[in-house]
């Protein structure tokens, strides 16, 4: 059932892209995008023992008011342990549940789809917010905890040395990922990614700069990758077949020796046939110094490749930060949906505005319609 849906899926590859391109629907099973704009996840560290509050309700929600197709949650962790700082997001515990769905509620009354990121921070856990440095929180100290990697290897030099999983906790983890998917569910969530990149847990298994494990789970590229199968197995199995699947990734570690595009290829062969419908390529953040070539659009390549190589959808994300530039990437092949973090910040009603400079039909929820006197009432059309 899940490989006949991916094909279903993958078929919208073959179609000819429409004129404004950012603003075509996107049907991935049994859900649509009501256009190609995803507010990418973005860590807010506002949470407090990991519950959704009016800050996330406000942030998520007015994006979904400016006219997103998907709207993100940021990070979410599956266990206490798992999250980056004391103030990350958290699914893993059923009380949970009701606050998210203040946020999935929202979201939806407005025409967006909710979708929740699932996390484990692996070795990159226990810091300190941005604003307060950010560094490495040891277990002895207030707020911190003993964090858990593939590994006994720090990120950082001098940071705490991480314990390395034993297999009963890798198969722990991977239930911590199921039963965060129950919760998603019931949360009222309509899309769920698996977030394998940045240097958190599910990354650091698969790069052979972070594992250096000898057993099933390391060593040669099948064992590096079985972590990440086996969760998005236990997420697909919880989610059933009508709800679209998403697996962040980081195509590459831009570090000699590490993870590369060509694996980021191989693995998305992986995990179609298990059930992912998108992935979502970013790169980077396992390997500190890494020398990154960051300029505008510098990841997109990386989704082009997976997409004409795998036939998955992919989403692009990094320094999209204009109408033209989003439209440029979706009519040229290059991925099936853009993903804005930093632009979403600078500006909620990015959709509106970009339908204007593309010369799109606005759509609007009625309070808006005196500052946009050429709309339509959002769901008129």
């Amino acid at each position: 059932m899940a490989s006949q849906r991916n094909d279903s899926a993958a078929g919208s590859l073959k179609h000819t892209v429409s004129a404004r391109a950012l603003f075509a629907p996107l049907a991935i099973r049994d859900i649509t995008l009501t256009n190609r704009i995803a507010v990418s996840p973005m860590c807010e560290y506002s949470s407090e023992d990991g519950f959704a509050n009016d800050w996330h309700v406000v942030h998520l929600g007015s994006r979904a008011v400016g006219g997103a197709g998907l709207v993100m949650t940021e990070a979410t962790a599956v266990e206490a342990d798992a999250r980056i700082t004391l103030g990350d997001l958290g699914i893993w515990k059923t009380e949970h549940i009701e606050p998210l769905r203040r946020v999935t509620s929202f979201i939806k009354s407005q025409g967006s789809v909710p979708g929740i990121q699932l996390a484990h921070a692996g070795r990159k856990a226990s810091t300190r917010a941005p604003w307060d440095g950010g560094a490495a929180v040891a277990p002895d100290q207030a707020g911190g905890w003993q964090v858990v990697a593939p590994s006994p290897v720090p990120f950082l030099k001098g940071d705490p040395v991480p314990r390395e999983m034993a297999i009963a906790d890798i198969a722990q983890t991977v239930e911590s990922f199921a039963a965060a998917t129950r919760r998603a569910l019931a949360a009222g969530f309509e899309v769920i990614e698996i977030h394998g990149a940045h240097g958190y847990l599910i990354h650091e298994f698969l790069s052979p700069l972070s594992n250096f494990r000898t057993d099933e789970y390391g060593g040669v590229f099948e064992n590096r990758v079985r972590f990440a199968l086996e969760i998005v197995q236990a997420v697909r199995r919880e989610m059933g077949p009508k709800l679209p699947l998403f697996l962040r990734i980081s195509a590459s570690d831009w570090t000699e020796g590490g993870w590369t595009i060509d694996d980021s290829v191989e693995l998305a062969r992986r995990v179609k046939p298990l059930g992912v419908d998108l992935i979502d390529v970013s790169s980077g953040g396992n390997v500190a110094g890494a020398r990154i070539p960051v300029a505008p659009g510098y990841q997109v390549p990386f989704a082009e490749r997976i997409r004409k190589e795998t036939g998955l959808l992919t989403g692009a994300v990094g320094m999209i930060t204009t109408a033209e530039q989003s439209e440029s990437i979706l009519q040229s092949g290059q991925a099936d949906l853009v993903l804005l973090a930093r632009e979403f910040l600078r500006d909620p009603y990015f959709p509106m505005r970009a339908a204007q400079r593309l010369g799109v039909p606005v759509s609007v929820p009625k309070q808006y319609l005196r500052a946009f006197p050429d709309a339509v009432e959002r769901g008129s059309v």
